[in-house]
């Protein structure tokens, strides 16, 4: 399964390779934009956009609202996941023991 994480645009590192920096829930990283680049979306222009970032490309411009609902979403879902793994180790560790005769 593929996932886009949404980011916002917060600078731009090389406008002729059209290369920026996305803050991903704190993490800052370089991102090709020339998905989101257009003729009425100069690379200028992009400062402040959200957008959704999968394998270093930001692959669509997204809402602000949309992307912090995401963000929330997969907070969430990263939660559930913890729980469900807390309910394993707990599960496997109250099985009974058992031996075997040699």
């Amino acid at each position: 399964m593929c996932l886009g994480i949404p980011g916002q645009i917060i600078e731009i590192i090389d406008a002729t390779q059209l290369l920026a920096k996305v803050d991903v829930a704190g993490v800052k990283r370089p991102v090709n934009i020339a998905c989101i680049v257009n003729d009425e979306h100069p690379t200028e222009s992009c400062i402040g956009d959200w957008v959704l970032v999968h394998v270093g490309f930001a692959m669509s411009r997204i809402d602000e609202n949309e992307a912090h609902k995401t963000l929330e979403l997969l907070n969430e879902l990263g939660e559930v996941q913890d729980e469900i793994e807390a309910m394993k180790a707990s599960q496997s560790s109250s099985q009974p023991k058992t031996r075997t005769l040699a």
